[in-house]
């Protein structure tokens, strides 16, 4: 087998056969039968079964083109390469959804969802497989096209990009749903409005420290002066100067007293 790249004139022999194939990329939705094109919603929906075991609406599209470099098996290897292709796709797509876990190890779960508001954080709600789906839907899609990636040794194909876009719950349990999230969304928000009152008071308290602080500097500093002084006195002068200073002190506050009472003799007489 030869391939033979767009050009020409080419010349084929009497006992060659010539298989034109096209290597344009392809795109479909991944509710898509090539048999049966009425399945899923007439190729709209694709259903899958979650975790919680919830059987959710999956949308989106996927992009493919024949492998260049494997078309023996595109047309040899199966009879219908495209509609293989879909259910090989839509297999892998199902387990995945099916055994989805939150990829990063800073996902909140729902053990740890109350410690994590209150540390501040407003994380969507989790531990509900469908909230964790819509959430990591770029997780996903890189998942399935990585686990795609043999396709074109198997089949022919190639995935170019798996685009899913919308994961919708059952109708009957949509509404219960909506109120879990409401609720989650409404305690996030007191909870942080909660926040910023207490560190609202707590700045005012540390403020009003700082002030009493200051205020209590400020008086214990002229003691610390005057005890200076009183030292370098006694130093200098020795024992009777510093008698003398106080005794001055002492006449100073008398002069400004109203009223003196003491057992003292020198006072009383």
């Amino acid at each position: 087998m030869k391939v033979i790249k767009p050009g020409g004139p080419y010349v084929k022999m009497p006992w060659q056969r010539v298989h034109k194939v096209s290597v344009a990329i392809e795109t479909a939705s991944i509710a898509y039968d090539p048999e049966d094109p009425q399945l899923n919603q007439y190729g709209t929906v694709l259903e899958a079964v979650s975790k919680d075991q919830l059987n959710i609406g999956v949308t989106g599209q996927l992009r493919f083109k024949v492998s260049e470099r494997n078309l023996y098996a595109y047309l040899f290897g199966v009879k219908h390469p495209i509609a293989h292709i879909m259910g090989y796709f839509v297999s892998i797509l199902r387990e995945r959804i099916a055994n989805f876990d939150v990829p990063h190890s800073d996902g909140v779960s729902m053990d740890r969802i109350d410690d994590s508001i209150l540390d501040g954080d407003t994380p969507q709600l989790e531990g509900i497989s469908i909230n964790d789906l819509r959430k990591n839907l770029n997780e996903l899609n890189e998942q399935m096209n990585t686990e795609c990636l043999s396709s074109a040794a198997r089949y022919g194909i190639e995935l170019d990009a798996s685009l899913i876009t919308g994961i919708d719950p059952p109708s009957d349990i949509d509404s219960a749903l909506a109120a879990i999230n409401t609720a989650h969304n409404e305690v996030s928000a007191d909870i942080s409005l909660a926040r910023a009152e207490a560190d609202q008071k707590i700045e005012q308290s540390k403020r009003a420290v700082e002030i009493q602080t200051m205020r209590v500097q400020a008086e214990v500093e002229p003691l610390l002066r005057v005890a200076s002084e009183l030292k370098a006195l006694q130093e200098n002068g020795g024992s009777r100067s510093l008698a003398s200073y106080l005794r001055n002190v002492k006449l100073q506050l008398f002069r400004r007293a109203r009223r003196v009472i003491s057992d003292h003799p020198s006072l009383t007489s």
